[in-house]
């Protein structure tokens, strides 16, 4: 099957190819590191061997559930933040259809919640829910994450009281830890269907546990293919691939060389808008591992061509220390040409008969010359289609990059102790013991 490339030519003016080549040594290092588990924060590295150990048996019976769950609701709340639920609306969104939520579809639409602190978003969702038939996936490791906690404990009051609490237990999933916390207690006594959330796997670096695979499978998306394309970029990234081969390597590799240069911000830019999310998973997958001891490259993604209307200029001519990398998506689901018309006031004839694909993919390329000539650097990474395998592939890419570029910055990739100093304030502010 074919794997998703990589393309590091377009840095060439900016740093040398023998300059990346340099750090084939390090890259080696860092995924030896993470494979045998001897670097920084190696309790948190079971995602590294994550797609190849995960059975048909585990498989099967997560596709259970998620059957169980598509024959009676059609919206599924996932309730969870971060990590939680990023990656499987990231996921969720790739392969969906644009206006499937706004729509009526096969399989549930899946909406979130504990995403925010928004009552008027709270609000709003439950009068969405008082017609629907409806059911909960609450992911939370502790259970005491504030704003998960803050909507379970509002839509379980909801669920039991709309269709009791006999019913509504099979209506609830719970992703939770395998022995402590507040979501395991309250799942055990309720009775609920639930799964645990490895111990060596944090939020960030979930998707392909049951944290994203359960959401994933009740939208109705094949996970076996998702894991299938996660399987092989594993394998292409192993610690005995050869730095040339290892395109997680290298891009890592590429990042930090730039970073050194003084490239301090990363745009993760897409061309198709089902991308959307796949940037915010992005953006706290690299900005929570390699945002400390005052290191790191800040994470930005922007939606093309939309955001050219407006962070264009910045682009273009702003301060000189930004960089992009593009996720270009080669196929299309769609065929859609552009029509003639008579009187041509638009004076777009010139493209009539034309797909709008191509049409995207010419401005593709000038803006990458227009912002390379600008002084902007330009990675690609480069999918054959948007589809589990291909998703899976990326998914994987990201994770491995992510693990061998904060090694290469010396920090470790695994933790986040700056998250806690807001909930520290905000829980002295609220009244909490």
């Amino acid at each position: 099957m074919e794997q998703i490339k990589l393309d590091i030519s377009n840095v060439d003016n900016f740093i040398s190819q023998a300059t990346i080549g340099d750090y084939k040594n390090q890259v080696a290092d860092a995924n030896k590191a993470l494979h045998e588990g001897t670097g920084t924060g190696n309790d948190f590295v079971g995602w590294v061997g994550l797609p190849s150990s995960i059975t048909d048996e585990y498989l099967a019976e997560v596709e259970e559930t998620a059957k169980k769950m598509q024959e009676n609701i059609d919206v599924l709340v996932v309730v969870g933040i971060g990590g939680s639920y990023l990656g499987a609306k990231a996921v969720i969104d790739s392969l969906s259809g644009s206006f499937d939520n706004f729509d009526k579809r096969e399989n549930p639409r899946v909406i979130y919640a504990g995403i925010n602190l928004s009552e008027d978003y709270m609000a709003e969702l439950r009068e969405f829910l008082k017609d629907k038939s409806y059911g909960i996936c609450v992911i939370s490791k502790s259970g005491t994450t504030t704003e998960p906690a803050i909507a379970f404990r509002i839509l379980k009051n909801d669920i039991e009281e709309k269709f009791g609490k006999k019913d509504a237990k099979n209506r609830i999933v719970a992703i939770t830890d395998a022995e402590k916390g507040a979501l395991k207690i309250v799942a055990d006594n309720e009775g609920y269907k639930t799964f645990v959330i490895p111990d060596n796997v944090g939020g960030r670096y979930s998707v392909l546990t049951p944290v994203g695979l359960i959401p994933i499978a009740i939208a109705g998306f094949d996970i076996r293919k998702l894991i299938e394309g996660a399987k092989l970029m594993e394998q292409n990234t192993s610690a005995d691939q050869e730095f040339e081969n290892n395109i997680a390597g290298v891009y890592a590799a590429t990042r930090n060389a730039l970073y050194k240069r003084n490239y301090k911000t990363e745009i993760l830019v897409n061309y198709n808008p089902k991308l959307q999310y796949v940037g915010e998973w992005w953006k706290q997958l690299f900005g929570e591992s390699e945002g400390k001891e005052n290191k790191g490259i800040f994470p930005a993604s922007a939606n093309f061509t939309s955001d050219l209307h407006s962070l264009g200029q910045y682009i273009q001519e702003g301060e000189r220390t930004l960089f992009e990398t593009i996720i270009s998506v080669k196929g299309t689901k769609h065929k859609l040409t552009i029509p003639e018309n008579k009187e041509d006031h638009d004076k777009l004839n010139y493209l009539a008969g034309k797909n709008i694909e191509f049409v995207n993919e010419k401005a593709m390329l000038g803006t990458l010359q227009a912002h390379i000539d600008g002084g902007v650097p330009n990675i690609i990474i480069e999918i054959p289609e948007l589809s589990e395998f291909y998703v899976g592939q990326l998914i994987y890419f990201f994770e491995k990059a992510c693990g061998i570029g904060g090694y290469l910055l010396e920090v470790n990739p695994f933790d986040q102790p700056g998250v806690e100093a807001y909930k520290k304030n905000m829980f002295k502010l609220l009244g909490k013991e």
